[in-house]
């Protein structure tokens, strides 16, 4: 079981790695948690430094949560599934899991981080590479409509969790999509409860930082 859970640990650290706090402290020499919603991912980045620096934030978010679970993958097949559990995928699923909650929760900040929706993008592009070709028309889809990056990021996720739990067999793959949806809707309470009050900030919209 040992390297197992050192692969699940080394997964929370990697998905932990701050991206939108390095690139904001990179760029503008600010601490992206005092602007805008405070998160360290790729939307807020986009509210205080634009373009580039968000579109760099997103895909290294995403590539850390596809990192951590082939290396989930990578140990299960060469040293067996996680020991007590039943059937297999279990390492990868909770590697996966376990990087989503680094980026929400990392324990270089304090455990004040982002919302995972690209880290969990990037798990599920480790293990179900095909369900981004659903999930990412209905997120973008509802970004062009709405303008609310929230809304599109909570609807794909809990569609495709809804697909996993559906269409996957094994307990492990349904253990991940329960608990990616949880933590990104979980991650997004705030947000929720400004679209209900119709305060929620709307896609493109940029934040100050002098």
């Amino acid at each position: 079981m040992l390297p197992q859970l050192g692969a699940v640990l080394a997964a929370y650290l990697l998905g932990a790695i701050p991206f939108g706090y390095l690139m904001a402290r990179l760029v503008k020499g600010v601490d992206i948690r005092r602007f805008g919603s405070g998160a360290t991912g790729g939307t807020n980045v986009l509210r205080v430094l634009g373009w580039g620096p968000a579109m760099a934030t997103a895909v290294l978010d995403l590539l850390k949560g596809t990192g951590a679970t082939l290396l989930g993958a990578y140990v299960e097949n060469r040293f067996g599934a996680f020991p007590g559990l039943p059937g297999p995928g279990w390492t990868a699923s909770l590697c996966g899991l376990a990087a989503v909650a680094g980026h929400s929760w990392p324990v270089y900040l304090g455990f004040k981080g982002g919302k995972s929706v690209a880290t969990g993008a990037g798990s599920m592009l480790g293990l179900f590479p095909a369900y981004l070709l659903i999930g990412l028309p209905i997120f973008l889809a509802t970004v062009a409509l709405t303008r609310f990056v929230s809304l599109g990021s909570i609807l794909a996720t809990g569609l495709v969790s809804l697909i996993v739990l559906i269409r996957q067999p094994w307990l492990s793959y349904k253990v991940w999509a329960l608990g990616v949806a949880f933590i990104v809707v979980y991650r997004h309470n705030a947000n929720i409860k400004r679209l209900l009050a119709g305060t929620e900030s709307r896609f493109g919209q940029r934040v100050e930082t002098k």
